[in-house]
């Protein structure tokens, strides 16, 4: 990757037309001072005391947040949320960066998922979090939701270049992406072969069919549980990948955390992460990849270079501290000249390891 095919692949960012499908929720920092802490006169317990709110449009939200930033211009959130005031804030947070919402349908039968973040207001470190509060639907979608929204997504589908799908909840068959939203969406990506379908999943990944799929190093292979500071060696994923392309029958993306991104293509390929120093948050990392992955495919690029782009923008979003934050086209060429510093030697091939 030179400059200057960064360049020419950024500049088709704004002309990308783009539906995110799955499920969004509210992310609600609550920014609290332990100065102003006093005990509830009723049960003595500790009331916290919040100085600020912070609302964000978040997991599949998130992804709408980078592909905005980005710059992509035409963004369309399908799915569906409470008839609630969670919902009016989600949908002002989409709103207000471009993005359609004429597609998240209302239902009084479900509640607007919400992750509710308090956090030490002085503190913008992991450290600083609270316990997290979080609302999510833990009963069936209701049916008549599953016809409504692959309507719209019919509705949306002659008019974009990519169809992301974000699953968020692992409850079985309790968010949008349900077993017969998974399955219609494997149906529609393989008559609409001109349209990216690209998935990612808490719980799920591997259910997915005729989709390119971005399972984290563990999920490809299928081990739950990791122990921290675990990891997948790099000979046991590259001998992986190719039967679970044929599985997905889809182009495949592991994601290895500071090891960088392997595709497989067909055959896997690692692309190596920028590496980066000083305190970093994670939080909203695999959606910021999602986002720059998919924005460069539909502009274009190989998979090994869409790689690379995720790499870049996720190396920027993780040292933004207390949010899931969101990279931008300018940020990306400086981030690229330091990954060139970084692997002077990194050669495109399908044995890079």
């Amino acid at each position: 990757m030179t400059p200057e095919r960064l360049a020419e692949l950024i500049a088709r960012f704004p002309s990308q037309r783009i539906a995110v499908l799955g499920d969004f929720f509210l992310d609600k920092y609550l920014e609290c001072e332990p100065a102003l802490d006093e005990p509830s006169f009723e049960t003595g317990l500790n009331a916290n005391q919040v100085l600020a709110i912070r609302r964000l449009a978040g997991a599949a939200g998130t992804v709408v947040n980078n592909l905005a930033a980005l710059g992509c211009q035409t963004l369309h959130a399908i799915g569906a949320v409470g008839d609630d005031g969670e919902a009016f804030d989600l949908r002002k947070c989409l709103h207000a960066i471009g993005c359609s919402t004429d597609r998240l349908l209302a239902c009084d039968k479900i509640m607007t998922p919400t992750y509710l973040k308090p956090r030490n207001i002085h503190d913008a470190s992991l450290a600083g979090e609270h316990e997290r509060y979080d609302t999510k639907n833990r009963q069936p979608t209701p049916s008549e939701l599953h016809k409504r929204v692959l309507a719209e997504l019919d509705s949306v589908l002659p008019n974009v270049a990519a169809v992301v799908i974000l699953d968020q909840v692992v409850e079985d068959n309790c968010g949008i992406v349900t077993n017969i939203v998974r399955e219609a969406l494997a149906e529609r990506a393989a008559a609409w072969t001109g349209v990216l379908f690209w998935a990612d999943s808490r719980k799920h990944i591997r259910l997915f069919r005729n989709i390119a799929i971005k399972p984290n190093q563990f999920e490809a292979v299928g081990h739950a549980n990791p122990l921290p500071n675990e990891r997948i060696e790099l000979e046991r994923l590259k001998a992986t990948l190719p039967s679970l392309r044929v599985e997905a029958n889809a182009p495949v993306c592991v994601t290895l955390g500071e090891r960088g991104i392997m595709v497989s293509d067909p055959q896997p390929i690692l692309v190596p992460a920028v590496k980066v120093a000083g305190p970093i948050d994670p939080t909203g990392a695999g959606d910021s990849v999602t986002a720059g992955f998919v924005i460069a495919l539909a502009s274009g690029a190989t998979m090994p270079e869409a790689a690379l782009i995720g790499n870049l923008v996720a190396s920027i979003t993780v040292q933004q501290l207390a949010t899931t934050g969101v990279a931008h086209p300018h940020e990306l060429l400086p981030r690229l000249e330091l990954w060139r510093q970084q692997n002077p030697n990194y050669i495109r091939t399908s044995n890079t390891m």
